[in-house]
């Protein structure tokens, strides 16, 4: 039975799938993760899942073949980490790990902290043998990351990267210094804003369901951080970065105890202002 109203053509294309997995004898377990497991699914989501083939079936199993029996493909590849990506027909976009099924079903449960499958038994579309289904209820318990090294590691990572932030702006980079800004330094923000607010169910994408997941002001405080790629607006947003992972490590430190570099927090102040 469904539990995702909202998303009947996602429904329909696992339920395929689930059947197609049980007709290929060459797949051990097929394993859904994504925002399907989380009940989280609407009209947009993608379909994602891992295919644990039999290891000696690896080398010759077509995944975009085996995948055009779900739907027809408009697009067919090997993204930039490994992974295969489609586009179906009607638009709906689906990931797809092929993983050789001895080592990779061995490898599920060090997902824990990582990869939250509240009911694993859904998540499980085919499991020939028992092993994916023992594997991902170990995943059923959802694990916050451990908060003080996990708030010390961000911290300095927002230190690092600011100063790089910093140097780049010096040298009049005003594109690479907006997109280390947005892509390198924001997510780590959110990170640490999220482990704050006791928010940390979407952590390996950090801005999903921000809107919903966290307080009207931080939402501004991240806001004001986002900018045109413009000298000017880079600089005002770059300032206004670090005002906020300053004052997010402030209340790391405040409460949890991690050591927090304010001499060379000032130097990178100093030359963030500079060129204000």
């Amino acid at each position: 039975m469904s539990f995702h109203p909202a998303c009947s053509a996602l429904d329909e294309r696992i339920a395929r799938l689930r059947q197609l997995a049980h007709a290929d004898t060459r797949l051990e377990g097929v394993l859904l993760y994504g925002s399907w497991t989380l009940g989280e699914a609407d009209a947009h989501s993608d379909i994602e899942a891992y295919l644990y083939i039999q290891d000696d079936h690896l080398a010759d199993f077509d995944g975009p073949a085996f995948l055009a029996e779900l739907a027809p493909l408009q697009l067919a590849y090997t993204n930039m980490y490994g992974i295969l990506a489609v586009v179906f027909d009607d638009l709906m976009r689906g990931e797809f790990h092929l993983t050789a099924a001895g080592p990779g079903i061995d490898e599920v449960p060090t997902w824990q902290g990582m990869v939250h499958l509240p009911r694993p038994d859904d998540a499980v579309l085919l499991d020939r043998t028992g092993r994916l289904t023992r594997a991902a209820r170990q995943l059923a318990a959802f694990r916050p990351p451990e908060p003080v090294a996990t708030a010390q590691q961000l911290t300095d990572e927002l230190t690092n990267w600011t100063l790089m932030l910093a140097h780049v702006l010096a040298r009049g980079e005003v594109a690479r210094a907006h997109a280390l800004l947005h892509t390198v330094i924001a997510p780590q923000q959110l990170q640490l804003c999220r482990l704050l607010r006791d928010s940390t169910a979407h952590w390996l994408t950090p801005s999903r369901a921000l809107e919903q997941d966290l307080p009207t002001i931080d939402r501004h405080r991240y806001v004001s951080t986002t900018a045109a790629a413009r000298d000017q607006d880079v600089h005002t947003a770059a300032h206004n970065s670090w005002c906020w992972s300053r004052d997010l490590a402030t209340e790391a430190a405040d409460r949890w105890p991690i050591h927090l570099p304010h001499p060379l927090h000032e130097q990178i102040s100093s030359l963030l202002n500079d060129r204000r």
